[in-house]
């Protein structure tokens, strides 16, 4: 991958469906997932890093927090979605981070058309959302084992804990 495609940061859905094609056309492999990453946890770099080396680049969706809430209720997110993409996107193993509005990634993976999709083992092969475009365009679905032990519900939850008298 060259310089100018590693890195790109935080991409608006146009700039990340401009790198996708622009690596296409290199026949880079290109690798999509997506989610809320409110509080990054090693569970979520380990996720990221083992997503990314499953091709050329990685771009991650990151729940807008209007999303967040209707899928999560309104006490989350706990970081503002500019700030989790702002988080997601300097890590070395992520070449793009890109905001998405709706509470489901299908819109952003029909325009991106990745290559590869990544979502956690603990997602059902069936309920992938995606797997039908990616599929369709002879693409694959990647099922990645969650690291035990870590998420940012239980951080919350410990953090409350903590808090109450």
């Amino acid at each position: 991958m060259s310089g100018a495609d590693r890195g790109a940061g935080i991409v608006t859905r146009d700039g990340a469906v401009e790198l996708a094609g622009r690596l296409r056309g290199a026949r880079r492999v290109v690798v999509f997932t997506n989610g809320v990453f409110d509080l990054l946890h090693p569970g979520h770099v380990r996720y990221l890093q083992q997503a990314r080396a499953l091709g050329a680049a990685l771009i991650v969706g990151i729940n807008s927090d209007r999303s967040v809430r209707a899928i999560k209720g309104p006490a989350r997110p706990v970081t503002p979605e500019a700030e989790r993409a702002e988080i997601v996107a300097a890590l070395a193993c992520v070449d793009a981070a890109v905001i998405f509005d709706e509470e489901t990634p299908h819109a952003i993976i029909a325009a991106i058309e990745p290559d590869v999709l990544v979502k956690g083992a603990d997602w059902a092969e069936d309920a992938v959302v995606g797997r039908d475009v990616v599929e369709a365009r002879g693409g694959r679905v990647v099922r990645m084992p969650v690291e035990a032990g870590y998420s940012t519900s239980a951080i919350l939850d410990r953090l409350r804990r903590r808090a109450q008298p």
